[in-house]
């Protein structure tokens, strides 16, 4: 029989956030976030398709979808931050109530949905002014080996294992925070610069019936046993430039490229000069880039994966 449907307004540190529970038979508890960021459409879009689709599906166990978590920045059309406070809403988990409003939204959401889940998906894509290669991230700790099952299982090209350490690219993280109590955890990113396209949104429905599959939550179809083996990359560089300037990219992403080969060049807004040279530290495979010139001072240019 089709699973129980309810829709609701869920009030974490005050911001009023839809989310959809799909609930059928005994099984895990699933939560699946989007809108972490504010403009980053083709993974809400992709939620919001794969949540209609549960409602007529046989179901075990209970998924939390949220289509738009960082609703303020969604209304803003803000990139990357929460417009209230300038703060990245995926650096601050798992958060704090005493703190800002990302902080406080980062510590709701982590006490009332990833608490207590069996799993979690945290869907992503390029914000607007950042074009992708579509991956999956997850974290090293003592759920890693059921987050690589999962990570696997989502069907994208490339898998990024991230682990602790000084070369680390990103905390504060919704999957870092699951990471450490225990709950298997991944980001999974299709899609980029702000547009809804539909072979991104595709790539979100399928990896989520995947992952579905894989805890048992559903059987699994040929969409879910048609796919190759990822790629593992075990580093994550993110480069930056040193001072503000026009971005001028020499490669583009899905390109694999070499220890020490040109990646691009920062220059001044008048053309006359090269301010600095951008190289890879190391061989690996470009996964997203900065698709706008306009950089800042300390503005983030590139993430490469390696080996």
């Amino acid at each position: 029989m089709p699973p129980e449907v309810i829709r609701r307004t869920l009030d974490l540190a005050g911001v009023d956030v839809g989310v959809i529970e799909i609930t059928g038979g005994d099984g895990p508890q699933l939560t699946v976030l989007s809108g972490v960021h504010g403009c980053e459409y083709a993974s809400m879009a992709g939620v919001r398709t794969w949540a209609r689709t549960l409602e007529s599906r046989e179901l075990r166990g209970r998924v939390r979808a949220v289509p738009v978590l960082n609703m303020s920045a969604f209304r803003a059309r803000s990139p990357f931050v929460v417009p209230e406070d300038g703060k990245n809403l995926n650096r601050c988990f798992p958060g704090n109530p005493s703190g800002t409003l990302a902080d406080r939204l980062a510590h709701a959401t982590f006490t009332e949905l990833i608490q207590g889940a069996d799993a979690v998906v945290d869907a992503h894509c390029g914000d607007l002014v950042e074009a992708l290669e579509p991956f999956t991230l997850y974290e090293a700790g003592p759920a890693q080996d059921r987050a690589r099952q999962l990570a696997f299982a989502y069907g994208l090209g490339y898998v990024i294992r991230q682990e602790p350490g000084p070369d680390r690219a990103v905390g504060g993280t919704t999957s870092s925070a699951a990471a450490q109590i225990g709950v298997p955890a991944i980001t999974a990113e299709a899609g980029g610069c702000g547009l809804v396209e539909q072979a991104a949104v595709d790539l979100h429905v399928r990896g989520l019936d995947r992952v579905l599959a894989q805890l048992g939550m559903t059987d699994e179809g040929p969409a879910v046993q048609d796919r190759a083996e990822p790629e593992v990359l075990t580093r994550f560089l993110w480069l930056r430039c040193a001072d503000e300037g026009w971005w001028e990219p020499a490669v583009t992403v899905g390109d694999k490229v070499a220890e020490g080969q040109l990646l691009g060049s920062v220059n001044s807004i008048d053309g006359a000069r090269t301010q600095e040279i951008i190289s890879a530290p190391a061989a690996g495979v470009m996964m997203f880039m900065t698709s706008s010139p306009a950089v800042a001072a300390d503005g983030l240019l590139l993430g490469l994966g390696a080996r």
